[in-house]
């Protein structure tokens, strides 16, 4: 497989930072709802949780709230279908928001994974085993496409900048056939270990940095 790099236009998004710079309840309330989603597969019920924190975490693409003030997202996973279907060892199956963030589960979780989800340009089934951090892909010429859509400014939310874009294919080529059929999307496949690497950095220490009391 060739080795490829990272597009220049993404910007993976340093969910850390973001985290780290709320306030301590809304990093504890953004915890308690990874968690849920993790031993559940379902969001939770946003009554569980102070408006306010609700708020904060949807203002910094943290989570994302409907009109109606559900939770619909809570990167890496999503509250509705998507074509990624994570499968937790000690846990729920859930949806992720795309290909990186379904990547980053498991080092998230410390939890070995099953990822099953599908080439979006020809069908073809693809899955993921990640086991004591090592991934085992299937079909082994699998790639992710990592870009973002062209219509969207860096500061949108990334479920609509890039979440769209972030899929698994079957081979470089067929990356190559879905991006030349969607010219409004800029990037390129990258290969396994930096598309697995990228999920890891995104996502690996969300549940354990700590909330200071207050």
């Amino acid at each position: 497989m060739t080795e490829l790099v990272t597009p220049d236009r993404f910007d993976p998004p340093n969910i850390g930072e973001r985290v780290q710079s709320a306030s301590p309840g809304a990093r504890r309330v953004h915890q308690a709802i990874l968690r849920h989603f993790a031993a559940t597969g379902a969001a939770p019920d946003p009554s569980d949780y102070e408006t306010a924190a609700l708020t904060e975490l949807h203002e910094r693409d943290l989570i994302r709230l409907d009109d109606s003030g559900a939770i619909v997202v809570a990167y890496p996973f999503s509250g509705t279908e998507t074509p990624h279907r994570v499968h937790i060892t000690d846990g729920a199956s859930a949806w992720s928001m795309c290909a990186i963030d379904a990547l980053g589960i498991a080092a998230m979780l410390d939890q070995d994974i099953a990822i099953e989800s599908t080439d979006p340009h020809n069908r073809q089934p693809i899955r993921v085993d990640i086991h004591n951090r090592q991934a085992t892909w299937t079909p082994s010429t699998t790639v992710v496409f990592v870009g973002v859509a062209d219509c969207c400014h860096a500061d949108e939310p990334s479920v609509d900048r890039c979440c769209g874009v972030l899929n698994f294919f079957t081979t470089t080529s067929s990356a190559a056939a879905w991006h030349t059929n969607h010219p409004d999307t800029s990037g390129q496949p990258v290969d396994q270990a930096t598309a697995l690497r990228v999920g890891t950095e995104i996502f690996g220490s969300l549940l354990t940095r700590i909330a200071e009391p207050g």
